[in-house]
C-alpha cells in the first residue's frame, strides 16, 4: 500500500473518507507532523525523506517544484493533484483505488493528476 502525506490546503473530509474506507491507510497530513509553513520545495524534500506521495490541491506552484526535483535527479515518491473542485466522494473513489490498486513504480517520479 502507498505511504501518503497529505499537504496542509489538502481538505480533511477526503482524508476522513480515505481513513474510513481504508483504516489501515498510512497517510498523515502536515499538521499531524507539525510541519505546517514548509515551503513546497522542502515539502516535497520532506515526503520524498519518508517515501511518501504528497497529496495536494495546489495545480500552480507544487507540479513545477516537482518537476524540477525530477529535473535534478531527486528522488521522489510521487504527487497526485486533485483538482480543488473534484466532488469528495470522486476524490475518496479515485484516491481508493489508487492505494488499494497502485504501485510504487505507478507514482514514482510521477506527477498525476486526477480523475485519473
Amino acid at each position: 500500500m502507498l505511504s501518503l502525506l497529505a499537504d496542509e490546503n489538502f481538505k480533511t473530509q477526503i482524508q476522513t473518507g480515505l481513513r474510513r474506507r481504508l483504516p489501515t491507510v498510512d497517510l498523515v497530513s502536515v499538521q499531524e507532523l507539525d510541519i505546517r509553513g514548509l515551503d513546497d520545495p522542502d515539502l516535497l524534500a520532506r515526503a520524498a525523506s519518508e517515501d511518501r506521495v504528497l497529496l495536494t490541491h495546489d495545480v500552480n506552484t507544487i507540479p513545477g517544484f516537482a518537476y524540477d526535483r525530477l529535473e535534478s535527479g531527486a528522488p521522489m515518491a510521487g504527487v497526485v493533484v486533485v483538482p480543488d473542485q473534484m466532488a469528495i466522494g470522486q476524490a475518496i473513489e479515485e484516491l481508493v483505488l489508487l492505494i488499494e490498486y497502485g504501485t510504487r513504480e505507478d507514482v514514482e517520479l510521477q506527477v498525476l493528476y486526477l480523475p485519473l
